[in-house]
């Protein structure tokens, strides 16, 4: 019966991690050999352990990652050119700890997706809240927003995000008022938060991609004031993955 009620009162708590560890401890033959203090150590790491994984699960569902990567599988095969040191670096999140942002290069399926995303689970394991967004898809997502009155309201939300992966830029067409938006994302998160910027296209046509000059400048100022560069090269990794398969 006591353990019972102690089972109700750690629920009571939501004391879930507790709860378990008491189950089972109550399950286990020489668990009286341990004492008060050894059994109630355990119960707090236990508890300290559920909530750790619980707020890792609800940062990586938040997140909304586009591939399910990790920094432990990235290839660093010669061709590639990518610099170990510098990845296992970034996933320590130190970057975003000093409002730094990170530029991936590199041909299509390259894996600039799969490196961006690696980093920012690696981020969320550090306990910093981030967001994907493909890029061309959330500008027309913010021509919307500017319709229905939403618009502040959306950047207020992007703002909470201490890491956002802005995938593919330079892939579509931009027009004067969606590059506005973007300076207006850059501008917000400009020595407060991070974000990570993966494109095809070469840095050095960047300006040119974006048209206006002046805004052109703006916008590029503010990305590579503080940035860790990233250009992978080699084959495609999505057809090498094809002839693996074959």
């Amino acid at each position: 019966m006591q353990t019972e009620h102690l089972l109700e009162k750690m629920t009571t708590l939501k004391l879930t991690g507790m709860a378990d560890a008491l189950r089972n401890q109550e399950g286990q033959k020489n668990i009286s050999q341990l004492s008060f203090s050894e059994r109630l150590g355990l119960l707090l790491e236990h508890e300290i352990i559920h909530k750790e994984d619980k707020r890792l699960a609800s940062l990586l569902r938040k997140a909304k990652l586009r591939e399910s990567a990790n920094i432990e599988s990235i290839e660093y095969k010669a061709s590639r050119k990518l610099d170990r040191s510098k990845v296992i670096s970034l996933s320590t999140g130190a970057f975003i700890k000093h409002h730094h942002n990170i530029v991936i290069t590199g041909a299509t399926g390259a894996g600039k997706t799969y490196l961006a995303c690696a980093i920012a689970n690696s981020a969320c394991r550090a306990g910093y809240k981030s967001k994907y967004l493909h890029l061309p898809r959330f500008i027309e997502e913010l021509s919307i927003a500017h319709a229905d009155g939403s618009f502040t309201a959306l950047m207020q939300q992007l703002q909470k995000f201490d890491l956002i992966i802005l995938d593919d830029f330079g892939l579509t067409p931009i027009t004067a008022k969606q590059c506005h938006d973007l300076f207006n994302i850059i501008e917000e998160r400009h020595k407060t938060r991070s974000t990570i910027i993966t494109s095809q296209l070469p840095v050095n046509k960047w300006h040119s991609y974006l048209g206006e000059p002046t805004l052109a400048d703006a916008v590029l100022d503010r990305i590579l004031e503080r940035v860790e560069r990233i250009e992978i090269h080699g084959e495609s990794m999505r057809n090498q993955q094809k002839v693996e398969l074959a």
